[in-house]
């Protein structure tokens, strides 16, 4: 094997439920309780207005991948069909959204838990997680594959049987339709907050689809892309509507959404006050899985966007270093190493972590989702001028292109609006000049 070039260790079945992961972590399972707490039971249709326009960026990442399947994909276009700063700051971008996400998912693992042992230190269950996922990155990236295949059909499967359920408890219920559907109107209404509620859940939503967008950045690493790439995306928008539109009608008509606290995931409070106490602890066991899954997943991400960045010259060679088996070393060890600092703020402050992390990465998740749909409308441009037909294209070009662009620019001023997330907006700018000030020293 050459020792730049990484194996295609990913198969099929791999990419799929790595598709199927991603798009249901700790920002549905812990991170909805903020979104319920501003729209109520209007909750589902704010995952679907957001999930419609992740599916429409998603599309647009998937026509450039399946075109140029290559590791750290998100980078490479930026810097190919829009410039070199561009593609340096979405590659150092997405590897800081990652760190970050990275240190949330860990902290929400401490508050799972502390569902089942509340005694227990919460820096003590970051910092096991943290080894044990970066040993098993460290191996090959068939065992990324594996393992995250088998945890994310754990949550999967729980989540379809949650549903179901849920579903079976609502249509066995003692009162008769409509009533036993009452808990979505009886508590100040569907909309209890008003349409103004409804427009701000917008913005911890994003938080949730974060990470969506990693089946792109598989590419370089998949076994015939043309084929698998496409399949796992067109699977998404069913995904949103089944796990998370689906979920939130289900739990917000089994209990009132007023009665949700931050304690615990809203999954398993809602099931164990239903009188479901067993379902709450396997739930609580989903959920764990969910978060580890999805920290799997940016220490894969972190890691290969860093070689990206070093096989393009925006980082330093020493993270396009490949071990004997094509594992970029230097890339798990660095990223896993920041990410630590998540067991140091756990220590200090262990009930603030994951809002305060919630909020910057949903700000650095709109910057990567931002300059996805950029790079599109140039890589489309460089398409008709050079005469090439895309073999996977996305939705509504140009159209679906800037309704893109103008909610990502709504989200923002959403979340200048929120105290809990003004930070996120105040740190962006300050964020994106620092990595300015970095590409500007190294080209000197």
């Amino acid at each position: 094997m050459s020792e730049n070039k990484m194996q295609r260790g990913l198969k099929n079945r791999h990419l799929q439920m790595i598709a199927l992961g991603t798009a249901v972590g700790t920002g549905l399972f812990y991170g909805s309780t903020a979104t319920i707490a501003l729209a109520g039971p209007a909750v589902s249709l704010s995952y679907l207005i957001g999930g419609i326009i992740i599916f429409l960026i998603v599309r647009m990442l998937g026509e450039m991948s399946v075109e140029e399947p290559v590791s750290g994909s998100f980078s490479y276009y930026a810097s190919k069909y829009w410039g070199e700063f561009p593609g340096f700051l979405a590659g150092w971008n997405y590897w800081f959204l990652y760190i970050l996400v990275s240190m949330a998912e860990l902290s929400a693992v401490s508050i799972y838990l502390g569902y089942w042992f509340p005694d227990l230190p919460k820096w003590i269950g970051v910092l096991a997680c943290l080894l044990i996922i970066t040993a098993i990155n460290l191996v090959t990236v068939s065992a990324y594959g594996e393992i995250e295949f088998w945890m994310a059909f754990i949550k999967i499967a729980a989540i379809i049987g949650m549903i179901l359920l849920g579903s079976y408890f609502i249509a066995t219920a003692l009162v008769p339709f409509p009533q036993n559907f009452a808990n979505l109107w009886i508590h100040g209404g569907f909309f209890p907050n008003g349409i103004s509620g409804f427009i701000m859940s917008l913005a911890p939503v994003m938080f949730s689809f974060g990470g969506i967008e990693l089946i792109g950045i598989t590419a370089g690493e998949a076994e015939n892309p043309d084929k698998t790439i496409p399949r796992a995306i067109n699977q998404v928008i069913w995904r949103i509507l089944i796990f998370y539109v689906g979920t939130m009608i289900v739990l917000m008509t089994l209990w009132p959404w007023n009665e949700v606290g931050k304690e615990a995931s809203p999954f398993v409070q809602i099931f164990e006050g239903a009188g479901f106490p067993a379902a709450a602890n396997i739930l609580n066991f989903v959920v764990l899985t969910a978060a580890v899954s999805v920290y799997n997943s940016a220490i894969y991400s972190n890691s290969r966007m860093l070689f990206g960045l070093a096989t393009s010259n925006n980082a330093p060679k020493f993270f396009e270093k490949l071990s004997k088996r094509g594992v970029p070393v230097n890339g798990i060890l660095i990223s896993s190493g920041i990410t630590f600092l998540a067991v140091v703020m756990n220590y200090f402050l262990p009930d603030q972590v994951f809002m305060y992390m919630m909020s910057i990465v949903t700000g650095a998740v709109v910057i990567s989702w931002g300059m996805i749909v950029l790079t599109h409308l140039k890589f489309r441009k460089h398409c008709e001028a050079e005469g090439i037909v895309p073999k996977f294209k996305s939705l509504f070009y140009p159209f679906a292109d800037y309704l893109c662009l103008a909610f990502l620019a709504g989200i923002l001023i959403i979340m200048a609006m929120m105290d809990e997330m003004r930070i996120s907006v105040i740190v962006m700018p300050i964020w994106v000049l620092a990595i300015w000030l970095f590409y500007r020293s190294k080209k000197k």
